[in-house]
């Protein structure tokens, strides 16, 4: 089992997990259930549970896999390839990123996110501080842009590098670690 940050618990990824101001996402059914309605055909004695709305996620990646946008009730996660954001082993913005970080700006504008999330990660190779130090500075750049783009001051970010930790594919073929090497961006949801 692969655990992402997204599944850390809050303590680890920096937060409260709690969906902002408003506290976690509400559970609560749109509708109230009747628990003795005869056409829920229980058996005797027994007793419906309470009803809940559980928590979805919409996962939506481009056919390449550079760029996947993941949606719960409760936050929103960009995670950007680093082969798109950087050149190898590099943590200096390439040209072509500004229309993708503007994209996730506008997300987290709509969605008057107040704290954004950014963790870098590496894949395997080389050694695990320089992992560490690389993945850091590539949340650091793209940090950096997204303020600049976003132009609040009241906005707080909390960044940092993870290294090759929290791997989401196997770091033992290019195609694993191409998907290792990346920059997740994530705020909690408000509407």
């Amino acid at each position: 089992m692969t655990v992402t940050p997204a599944a850390l618990p809050a303590a680890a990824r920096g937060g409260s997990g709690s969906a902002g101001p408003g506290g976690p996402a509400n559970t609560t059914p749109p509708v109230k259930i009747d628990g003795a309605d005869r056409d829920l055909k229980l058996r005797s004695g027994a007793k419906l549970a309470p009803g809940r709305v559980l928590d979805i996620k919409s996962v939506v990646e481009t056919d390449g896999g550079d760029e996947r946008r993941e949606d719960t009730n409760v936050d929103v996660t960009f995670a950007l390839q680093a082969e798109v954001l950087f050149d190898k082993d590099s943590a200096r913005l390439s040209q072509e990123v500004g229309k993708r970080i503007s994209a996730i700006a506008a997300e987290a504008k709509k969605q008057k996110a107040g704290t954004l999330r950014v963790f870098g990660f590496t894949d395997n190779l080389g050694s695990t501080a320089h992992g560490l130090a690389l993945s850091k500075e590539r949340a650091d750049a793209v940090q950096q842009q997204l303020a600049r783009e976003i132009g609040s001051p009241s906005v707080a970010y909390q960044i940092r590098g993870y290294g090759e930790q929290f791997p989401i594919a196997d770091n033992s073929t290019e195609e694993g670690r191409r998907k290792n090497r990346r920059v997740e961006v994530s705020f909690p949801r408000r509407g």
